[in-house]
């Protein structure tokens, strides 16, 4: 527990060794300040589980200390929690005008915009929270309204760098603010908290610019219809998209639930620039002429129900892609993404569409938002930390921020890579790593919040790979006697017309069994069932290799 006094205390409770869920805290005293808030989609082998969200245990446990939930920008893996953990911990939240413009609607659907405190905050903001002032700085990144945040505590400044990179040509203008971040460095810099998605990329990050002209010249030369997915959250991308439409004359239509929420809330505040006219319904594409219309739709990572994919397997209910379409794909796969975006891509080519995919350094369709290596030397320049805690990527990343820094002059010594929950304390300038605080993963299914376990997952697990077979047993209330079953259901273990025999037999060891243990006296509902499950087990395993998921159901009448 970090209870001590005078002590400033940082860690990560989602976002390290991992990309997702990013959430941080500072602690001075008895004061926390909660950075982001952002959840992950689960692999496979989380089955039925919608997403992840980090454990705040530790929050919950000092509830009476946070003091607030910074949020850095408005993607989803740094506020896709928020109305998840908002149910279990109540806090005030500051964020920029189109962040909180997202977060609205999250908690309108979540029903919690009565109850909680949004508070709006822009570059040039100061907050008090308890005994840690809090200011901020302009970062550029693929969303508008990104931020750094520096806390000056009584210990010393730290600075965490939200997601960032120095974009010289940005799209809306938001330029990063060197001259802050110089300023900030030149006052002095206890400990750096830095992203390092991109920490094995060298060179620069190119700019977000740079892709318009591209999606431009594809939109000029596409004959029919075109079709681009991007991230809904990717601001920027879209007015690009916006802006090659226009100048190709064509008319636009918005394709999938985030596009639509994204587009309507950016707009609105003024963070996208639409014509008037552009804008139409799904189901007036087919009724224009195909060299007219665009198509911006969700699912450029394969998301088995996203609009593209459901595109690309012709099973969309308003819009079709017919051969000679153009279909691009303006985003890279996060790992773990691309065997689901090459099958979409030979869907798409099966469909005869002209597919634009793959790297964005070959397409030219897509950048990333994250600094790279001179980008990330350049932020620890600025900042001359004392001590640095790479954060916001996997272990591989983490190490070669490292090393990045150790290039840049930070002492080897002054470098610390955590993992999710480990505490780097420090005391009178001096900083050390001995504790942990209570992290890891919230499981969320359905409006289930963590009340998905090991045990549920290992039963969905056995489920799903050896299925089920339940087995129905009427008995006589009076003296115990079978009266009718059992009557044997597989679900997911056999073809119930192909094993007649073997479930015959099933049955009639079922039974005898049964008659067996009331010969014996031992007839208690408990006691039948286990022995049920123990004998049809031993036989299934022993016949077909395979270890169902049995159960037994014992009725009176």
């Amino acid at each position: 527990m970090v209870t001590s006094k005078n002590k400033l205390s940082l860690f990560a409770l989602g976002g390290v060794y991992e990309i997702g869920k990013n959430m941080y805290a500072i602690q001075y005293d008895n004061d926390i300040v909660v950075i982001d808030c952002g959840s992950k989609f689960p692999d496979e082998s989380l089955l039925g589980i919608d997403l992840i969200i980090p454990d705040i245990s530790y929050l919950i446990e000092h509830h009476d200390k946070v003091r607030g939930l910074i949020i850095t920008h408005g993607h989803e893996d740094h506020i896709g929690g928020i109305p998840y953990v908002l149910k279990q911990l109540n806090m005030p939240i500051y964020a920029t005008r189109l962040t909180l413009g997202l977060i609205e609607s999250k908690l309108k659907e979540a029903k919690l915009t009565a109850e909680t405190q949004l508070i709006q905050i822009t570059s040039d903001s100061s907050i008090s929270l308890g005994s840690i002032t809090t200011t901020f700085f302009k970062t550029s990144h693929s969303i508008p309204d990104c931020l750094g945040v520096v806390f000056d505590t009584p210990e010393g400044v730290v600075v965490h760098t939200g997601d960032f990179k120095f974009d010289l040509t940005p799209v809306n203008e938001q330029y990063p603010d060197f001259y802050k971040m110089a300023a900030i460095g030149k006052k002095g810099v206890l400990a750096l908290l830095s992203e390092s998605t991109n920490a094995e990329r060298p060179g620069f990050t190119p700019s977000e610019r740079s892709v318009g002209e591209h999606i431009k010249e594809a939109f000029s030369k596409a004959k029919q219809k075109v079709f681009i997915s991007t991230f809904a959250s990717n601001v920027h991308r879209l007015q690009q998209v916006i802006d090659a439409a226009e100048a190709t004359n064509r008319k636009l239509a918005l394709l999938g639930r985030s596009m639509v929420t994204v587009v309507s809330i950016a707009s609105e505040l003024g963070y996208l620039t639409i014509p008037e006219g552009m804008l139409v319904e799904a189901d007036l594409v087919n009724k224009l002429d195909s060299d007219q219309i665009a198509i911006l739709c969700t699912g450029s990572q394969g998301e088995p129900m996203a609009a593209l994919s459901r595109l690309a397997s012709s099973t969309h209910r308003q819009v079709e892609i017919l051969p000679g379409d153009t279909v691009i794909f303006s985003a890279s796969p996060i790992p773990g993404n691309e065997r689901n975006v090459a099958h979409i891509v030979d869907n798409l080519f099966r469909l005869r569409a002209k597919v634009i995919y793959g790297s964005g350094t070959v397409t030219g369709m897509h950048v990333s938002g994250h600094a790279s290596q001179e980008e990330l030397k350049l932020m620890l320049t600025l900042m001359k930390p004392k001590y640095f805690i790479p954060i916001h990527g996997e272990y591989r990343m983490l190490h070669q921020h490292g090393l990045l820094a150790e290039s840049v002059g930070v002492d080897k010594n002054n470098i610390f890579i955590i993992n999710n929950g480990e505490v780097v304390d420090i005391e009178k300038s001096v900083a050390y790593q001995k504790r942990k605080v209570t992290a890891g993963n919230t499981l969320v299914d359905g409006w289930g919040i963590g009340d998905v376990g090991n045990i549920v997952l290992r039963d969905r697990k056995h489920l799903a790979e050896d299925g089920i077979l339940v087995t129905v047993i009427t008995l006589s209330k009076i003296d115990g006697k079978i009266l009718s079953g059992p009557d044997i259901i597989s679900r997911g273990f056999v073809y119930v017309r192909e094993s007649e025999g073997l479930l015959d037999e099933a049955s009639r060891i079922v039974t005898d069994t049964i008659n067996k243990l009331q010969i014996e006296n031992a007839n208690h509902w408990s006691s039948l069932k286990i022995s049920v499950k123990a004998v049809l087990g031993r036989f299934l395993y022993e016949n077909t290799g395979r270890r169902p998921v049995i159960l037994p159901i014992i009725m009176e009448i």
